[in-house]
This record gives C-alpha cells, sequence and structure tokens, in this order.
C-alpha cells in the first residue's frame, strides 16, 4: 500500500476515477437490490448513480487533457486510510437502513478524499475540480434527502414501511416465534414428568436443560436446511436459523430455571407462572405481528400448552 501523501497529481486523478466508478456500481447495487421491496428508494439510488457517473466523467476528461489516454489503475484498497468496505453482495437481504448509513458514510468519505487531493495539488485546474466535487458531495446527501422527498410521498412512504414490516416478520418473527412455541410448549411435558416422576428440583432442571438445548440445536438446523431464503425472501438460513434455536432453547429455560430452587413445591409454584407468562407473550406476538384475533391466538395457544402440560403431569405421576 501507498501513503496518500506520496501520490503524484495523476495518481490523484487515476485513484479518483476509480473511487467514483466503485460508488456508482455501489449505488447501483443498492438499486437493484431494493427494486423488489422498496422501488422508490431503488429510484433514489438510481439518481445517485447518475450523479457519480457524471463525477467520473469530468474526471476522466480533465486526465485526457492534463496527461494523455492511458489512466494507471490506482484503487482505495492500493492507498493506506481508506475505510474496508463489506462487499454489497454479501450483505443480503439489504435493509433500508443499512444501505442509508452506508450511503452517507460513503460520501463523507468522498469528500474528505477530495477535500484532502485538492490541498494537495499545485495545477489549478485539477484543483478547481477537485475543490468542485467536494462541495457536490457536500451536499449530495441533501440531494439525497430531496430525491427521497421527491420520489417517496406518503403513499409510497407507506408502502415500504408495509414492505418493511412484512420482511420482518418474514425473517425474524416467524423463526422466533416457531422456535419460542416449540420451546415453550414441546418441553414442558419432559421437564414437568420428570418433575412429577422424581419430586426432585435438580431432577428436573436437568431434563429440562437437557431438553431445552437439545432442541435448540433440532429447530436451529431444521430451520437453517429449509430453505436457502432465495425464492421465499426469509432472510440468510443460518441466520434464521440462530434465530430459532436461540429462542427454542430459551422457551424452554425459562420454565426450567425454576427449578433450581431447592424446595420441589415452590419450584413447582413458580415454573408454572413462568409457564404462563411464556404463553402470553406467544399469545401476544402472533396477535400483533401475524395478526391473530387476540382471542383466537390465547385459545390457540393455551390449549396446545394445556395439552403437552397435562400429558407430561399424567406420564410423571404414572
Amino acid at each position: 500500500m501507498k501513503n496518500f501523501d506520496a501520490l503524484s497529481e495523476q495518481e490523484i486523478l487515476a485513484l479518483a476515477i476509480s473511487l467514483e466508478e466503485e460508488d456508482e456500481r455501489v449505488y447501483a447495487d443498492f438499486a437493484e437490490g431494493l427494486r423488489q421491496d422498496f422501488p422508490a428508494s431503488a429510484t433514489v439510488f438510481d439518481g445517485m448513480r447518475v450523479e457519480e457517473s457524471g463525477h467520473r466523467r469530468r474526471l476522466i476528461e480533465l486526465h485526457q487533457q492534463k496527461f494523455g489516454e492511458h489512466i494507471p489503475l490506482v484503487r482505495r484498497q492500493d492507498v493506506r486510510g481508506f475505510v474496508e468496505r463489506k462487499p454489497v453482495w454479501l450483505v443480503r437481504p439489504l435493509g433500508l437502513d443499512t444501505v442509508h448509513k452506508t450511503a452517507s458514510a460513503m460520501e463523507v468519505e468522498t469528500r474528505r478524499f477530495y477535500e484532502k487531493a485538492a490541498a494537495r495539488t499545485q495545477d489549478a485546474g485539477i484543483r478547481q475540480l477537485l475543490d468542485d466535487l467536494a462541495q457536490e458531495e457536500r451536499t449530495h446527501e441533501d440531494r439525497a434527502q430531496e430525491l427521497k422527498a421527491e420520489e417517496l410521498g406518503p403513499a409510497v412512504k407507506q408502502d415500504e414501511e408495509r414492505a418493511r414490516r412484512r420482511l420482518f416478520v418474514l425473517q425474524i418473527v416467524q423463526p422466533a416465534l416457531a422456535g419460542l412455541m416449540d420451546g415453550s410448549v414441546s418441553t414442558l411435558a419432559p421437564v414437568f414428568a420428570a418433575a412429577f416422576a422424581t419430586r426432585n428440583s435438580w431432577d428436573a432442571f436437568l431434563v429440562g436443560m437437557a431438553a431445552s438445548i437439545g432442541a435448540g440445536i433440532s429447530m436451529g438446523f431444521a430451520e437453517a436446511l429449509s430453505d436457502d431464503g432465495s425464492l421465499t425472501g426469509r432472510g440468510h438460513p443460518w441466520v434464521r436459523g440462530a434465530i430459532c434455536g436461540a429462542m427454542t432453547a430459551l422457551g424452554g429455560v425459562g420454565h426450567t430455571l425454576p427449578f433450581l430452587i431447592p424446595n420441589f413445591h415452590l419450584a413447582l409454584i413458580v415454573a408454572s407462572i413462568v409457564v404462563i407468562a411464556e404463553l402470553s407473550v406467544i399469545t401476544w406476538i402472533r396477535h400483533r405481528y401475524m395478526d391473530t384475533p387476540m382471542i383466537s391466538a390465547a385459545m390457540q395457544v393455551a390449549l396446545g400448552g394445556a395439552l403437552v402440560f397435562v400429558t407430561g403431569v399424567l406420564i410423571g405421576s404414572s
């Protein structure tokens, strides 16, 4: 890598051309990645891509005037001081917040580059263009806000907010809810069967932990291997698997921890209260994110939980 202060004026122009080309392609990737779910925001980044293309064209014309047709290949990774960027194709699916934050950081970095580059150059023409581009990059974020205001009217914003909520439910809430339901309900039977069979808190705790962690691992792999998310839009499979597995384990551990209480009867009462709390949380999530009527959600969850609980008690008492 080379120090920025050691670059010649030709290398500075070549680096600026490379930066503008990279930013242009990043904005094109942003636009393409957002087009299906957030078409209006994709249009915003299409506009920003066009602006970066204009910057690159002006830099190339100046380079041709000053140094000829050949442009040295000088890239950001060849010069010290630039922040390493994660490739856009590795960030899927794209989220609006992530994209806007990344774009803002890109503009700040590019503006600082032009300001520093202009201060180092002696040629009046090169300095003038770099100063102009620094000023344009300074106002680029404002231009992006103007583009958003033009393209994203109230109705479009509502549509994109609904799309954002749909993706959040699909990629986060659904695997988390599936795990929480499995962990909270399916582990009831082994935990309470062990509790009533042994009348010993510690034995019930060990069985509960084994069931919870085992169920978490099983559900995590099952969710991760169910599909890769490319067609369903459900997001990265291993992220879904991690969410589902963690929530499954959490659901089982919740009513297992009370059995750390040495007094068996007190532990049983506390565990039962935790079970009611867990089922209430599941009911609320189903109502809040899955649009299930509260009464219907409560009856479904309560019925399933009660059947598994009774099964565990009957098996443990036999």
